[in-house]
């Protein structure tokens, strides 16, 4: 079922939505947004004081500098220690503390560190330093690794022998199966990342809904949008329903962007992967294939994923989970705070800790 709402940003149809939810929630559920995007857009626009009592909103595993595993950001912040190396990264990823530093601290020290807003951006750094290594760290999900993939292939058609990619991209919907296998799951509705599914499409979501009999509604990140997605998903749920829905029709199509797709199965093959609360999750990670492991800052610099330590008193993996609010954590405001994150929730703009410190 595909929903196409117009106009997007119309009070009047909000207020039109939220009634109805008022009048389709006759029970308590809690509905989880997977997509960061989506925790900070409910709290700027404040959606949870539009919503009844019965509906409760838990946000997910859909921060992509969240759900970095620990190791993975103690051995990216060693290699950027090293001399004669170039490290590219998003912003987000500067201030993420790692075991015993951070790329912040790193940099103060000295080392070359550079933020980049697209993953072509560090090509041109390595075009432009020939004689130094630049290693870009690719962190996101389906919708950061076709751009990924896509400066790959820039960099091997321009013969660029000194550009490499730290891989930490990721897969949703493996790490949602793995998240609903816990025996303590008590969600009852999904709303689905509207970035990803531009991509996926909308088939990679059907075996979560049929497995675990959890309604699944792909949603944008207006208020209305979301206000509709929740409206679906609190029908199907009352209905006793479970199915995929798409409330984000202008966008998404049923079969994603297989272009997109294609040229991330050109660079990368699934693998297993590591992330912050889940632990290793089976076919959740992508490597790359082939002849392409040229590109493999892993492989080229000897790099192995330490056995980092996650921060004392740091709960980011139990909010990435939906089992508990920020404020819950021991650290919130006290200690934890965006000017000194202490976890990556609190870090990132698409964090959960971040979202609720800044709008709560």
């Amino acid at each position: 079922m595909t929903i196409n709402l117009v106009p997007y940003s119309d009070a009047v149809t909000a207020a039109r939505l939220a009634e109805k939810i008022f009048r389709a929630a006759t029970r308590p559920l809690r509905l989880m947004e997977v997509c960061g995007t989506h925790t900070t857009a409910i709290f700027r626009h404040g959606i949870r004081s539009l919503l009844p009592k019965e509906i409760e909103l838990i946000s997910g595993p859909g921060c992509p500098v969240c759900v970095t595993s620990q190791g993975d950001i103690d051995a990216f912040i060693a290699l950027c220690a090293r001399p004669n190396i170039i490290s590219a990264v998003f912003g987000d990823m500067v201030k993420v503390p790692g075991s015993q530093s951070s790329l912040a601290a790193e940099r103060a020290k000295g080392a070359d560190i550079r933020v980049v807003y697209s993953p072509l951006d560090a090509v041109e750094l390595a075009a432009r330093n020939p004689l130094k290594d630049v290693v870009f760290w690719g962190v996101g999900f389906e919708t950061t690794g076709p751009a990924v993939a896509g400066a790959v292939l820039a960099a091997k058609g321009r013969k660029l022998k000194n550009f490499s990619v730290y891989c930490s991209l990721k897969l949703i919907p493996p790490a949602l199966n793995t998240l609903f296998c816990e025996s303590n799951n008590t969600i009852n509705g999904l709303l689905c990342p509207g970035h990803v599914s531009v991509i996926t499409g909308l088939a990679v979501y059907e075996p979560i809904a049929r497995r675990f009999k959890l309604p699944c509604v792909v949603a944008g990140f207006l208020p209305v949008d979301i206000l509709q997605g929740i409206l679906m998903l609190v029908i199907q749920a009352q209905q006793g329903r479970a199915m995929v829905e798409n409330a984000y029709g202008r966008f998404v199509g049923a079969h994603g962007n297989a272009l997109a797709r294609q040229v991330l199965e050109t660079v990368f093959e699934t693998c297993d992967a590591p992330w912050r609360g889940l632990g290793k999750v089976p076919g959740s990670g992508l490597c790359f294939k082939g002849d392409f492991s040229l590109f493999d800052a892993a492989g080229r610099f000897g790099l192995a994923p330490k056995r980092g330590r996650k921060p004392k008193g740091c709960c980011c993996a139990e909010v990435l989970k939906g089992q508990m609010m920020p404020y819950s954590c021991p650290l919130y405001k006290k200690v934890c705070t965006p000017q000194n994150p202490v976890g990556p929730c609190m870090v990132s703009g698409e964090g959960a800790c971040a979202a609720h410190f800044r709008y709560s």
